[in-house]
């Protein structure tokens, strides 16, 4: 290890803490890597099983907005539908 990786402070940078908050940042967009990678295998089993993926995302994406914007954005949707003679 060269005397500036060696130094608690280093121009004013603490060392060890920044390359503490990389690492942390690595091992965690490592996880990210392999959950991305199980969601994806789970969305291939869905698919297999016979369910429509795209609605499943769908569902998946209302289910985290509030009931409240949910239904306004469901009314919009239908008074733009009916807007388009849908």
């Amino acid at each position: 290890m060269s005397d500036m990786e060696k130094a608690p402070d280093t121009g004013g940078i603490a060392v060890d803490r920044l390359r503490s908050i990389i690492e942390r940042i690595e091992r965690l967009e490592e996880e990210r890597k392999a959950l991305a990678n199980d969601i994806k295998d789970i969305y291939t089993e869905a698919k297999s099983a016979g369910f429509d993926v795209p609605v499943i995302r769908r569902i998946i994406q209302v289910r985290k907005k509030e009931p409240a914007e949910v239904e306004e954005q469901e009314t919009l949707f239908d008074i733009y539908r009916r807007a388009l003679g849908m």
